[in-house]
């Protein structure tokens, strides 16, 4: 019997061209668009996001040209509760989100493999750049880094548990873009040289602090900078709008440099302090998943990223208990930010990852 496969098409060529190789595999394909939110809800006229009429004309052309039937679920209920309410929960709490881990988290990798499981897909395909396999002594599926590692998107799926991972392909995780491409235009998809989104999906022109004005009616108050003894340094615009390790965008006239250490909820206060006085040594990250093993049994040597576009540091991990890990940087690293995502590599493998507390 043939295996059935739901992949998930942005209207982007990487997604595509998993489509196409998903059909080439044998698998009997069904192409579908994740209906995320409207413009309108996010104060976004035009349609210049992704999720756009453009962006699912550009997926039902792709099907239509590979030859697979495609279909729009509606998950904006979903997305509105796990991604875009926990972005705004977290700058209005003082922490720094990533809501592309919480989409693939609690939308493609849960709900849609839900709805997979229900309609008799074996198999949820995405257009992410990394490797999935399977260990048959270890009888356990592993994550590993994409072939070409300026494209390589582990970061962003350290989250994917055992079961998520066999319910799982990657097709472009021994790929280059630039092979992608090739495959596209070769093709004729309609999308071949489209370009990467790079911010936000519901944020497009990377205005957090507007967006979060305007989606909820709130206005969050004007407060002072403050340095680390207390000195008043002048006025911020509302807490929302300043990240950890932040300069530009201050607005003041400072002797020297100063850039953003915390952010004081409580008294509405954003501390500032000197470049130097931004790095630390150690972590700790909570709400943990690992997939190399079910627990750290006891301390282990890791290759550690505090953010996306970091590099990876050496560092070394323990588990304090079931939910918590405690990490310690060979090197001190510079703005370490809660509610970011840290994500612990042994060599080309994720070994998992947390958010950092």
């Amino acid at each position: 019997m043939t295996k059935k496969a739901l992949i998930a098409m942005s209207g982007g060529v990487d997604s595509s061209v998993a489509a196409y190789l998903t059909k080439q595999m044998g698998y009997d394909s069904t192409g579908i668009t994740l209906k995320l939110f409207d413009n309108e809800d996010i104060g976004e006229k035009k349609e210049k996001s992704c999720c756009s009429l453009d962006d699912i004309d550009d997926a039902r052309n792709v099907c239509y040209k590979i030859g697979i039937p495609y279909y729009v679920y509606n998950f904006k209920d979903s997305f509105k509760e796990n991604v875009i309410d926990r972005f705004i929960n977290a700058y209005e709490n003082g922490t720094t989100p990533n809501p592309c881990i919480d989409c693939n988290r609690f939308i493609k990798f849960e709900k849609l493999l839900r709805r997979a499981e229900e309609l008799d897909f074996d198999k949820v395909v995405t257009g992410h750049y990394s490797i999935i396999e399977y260990d048959k002594g270890a009888d356990r599926y592993f994550l590993k880094k994409s072939v070409d590692l300026s494209k390589d998107q582990s970061y962003v799926l350290y989250s994917l548990t055992q079961k998520q991972l066999s319910k799982t392909l990657l097709p472009l995780g021994n790929l280059t873009k630039s092979y992608v491409r090739e495959i596209a235009e070769s093709l004729n998809l309609i999308n071949a040289r489209k370009h990467d989104s790079q911010d936000i999906c519901f944020v497009p022109d990377g205005d957090y602090a507007k967006f979060i004005e305007q989606y909820t009616g709130k206005s969050y108050p004007n407060g002072e900078f403050v340095d680390e003894n207390g000195t008043v340094l002048g006025e911020h615009k509302g807490i929302i709008r300043y990240t950890v390790g932040q300069r530009k965008g201050l607005g003041l006239a400072l002797p020297c440099p100063m850039y953003v250490k915390e952010k004081n909820l409580k008294e509405n206060k954003v501390i500032l302090c000197e470049n130097h006085r931004l790095f630390s040594k150690e972590l700790y990250a909570t709400d943990i998943n690992l997939i190399t093993c079910d627990r750290i049994e006891k301390p282990i040597k890791v290759k550690a990223r505090v953010r996306y576009n970091q590099s990876e540091q050496p560092a070394t991990v323990e588990q304090i208990d079931n939910n918590t890990l405690h990490i310690i940087f060979d090197e001190p690293q510079r703005a370490i930010s809660k509610g970011q995502a840290v994500v612990l590599y042994d060599g080309e493998y994720v070994v998992g990852g947390g958010t950092i507390i």
